[in-house]
């Protein structure tokens, strides 16, 4: 298994350790994603990193049986997730994977690049719905530093879809994770 996978199994871990730790009655509640609530920053992390993240493995996108889909209203919505992220992880398992190219629907990037942006919306939006929902979330060194890697890579291009807000300025001796999320306009959480 090459690295960004067992990053990703890391990071699918924790993102449905948040989700399944989420209150209905959390739903309204605000996050750090000024646009969304708990229950729409739950979908959208739903959708993009399990079932987005299977679909790109075999260059399919996703339609509007699933965009539509309001996952968060299904009572055991934890436990599809959890298994979706399951699924996804096994499309992306097999090496010529890997060696592809995507579809992205707008042209094809390396397998590894997608998968690189994947991570990084897997940690990001799990860490803002840990933040919004009152819970720690963890992300190891390792990870951390994909995910800076690809924020920074991304960065230019998210802001101009408004993606990411402005940078937030944090201090040098802030972690690599921390430095991440300030880049990517998410304020730190002080610990």
């Amino acid at each position: 298994m090459n690295k960004i996978h067992e990053q990703l199994t890391t990071a699918a871990d924790e993102a449905a350790r948040v989700v399944a730790n989420t209150r209905p009655e959390q739903f309204g509640d605000k996050t750090a994603c000024t646009q969304w609530d708990v229950k729409e920053l739950l979908n959208h992390l739903i959708l993009w990193t399990s079932y987005s993240f299977e679909r790109r493995a075999r260059s399919e996108q996703v339609g509007p049986d699933l965009t539509d889909r309001d996952f968060a209203s299904e009572p055991d919505y934890a436990q599809r997730y959890r298994d979706q992220l399951d699924r996804a992880l096994a499309a992306w398992e097999p090496d010529e994977v890997w060696a592809g190219q995507v579809d992205t629907g707008s042209g094809t990037m390396p397998a590894p690049q997608i998968a690189e942006m994947i991570l990084m919306e897997l940690v990001l939006h799990a860490w803002d719905l840990a933040t919004a929902t009152g819970q720690s979330y963890n992300c190891p060194d390792d990870v951390a530093a994909t995910v800076a890697k690809a924020v920074a890579d991304a960065a230019e291009m998210y802001r101009e879809y408004d993606g990411f807000a402005a940078e937030v300025e944090v201090p040098a001796d802030a972690s690599v994770f921390d430095k991440a999320l300030a880049v990517s306009g998410r304020r730190p959480v002080a610990r």
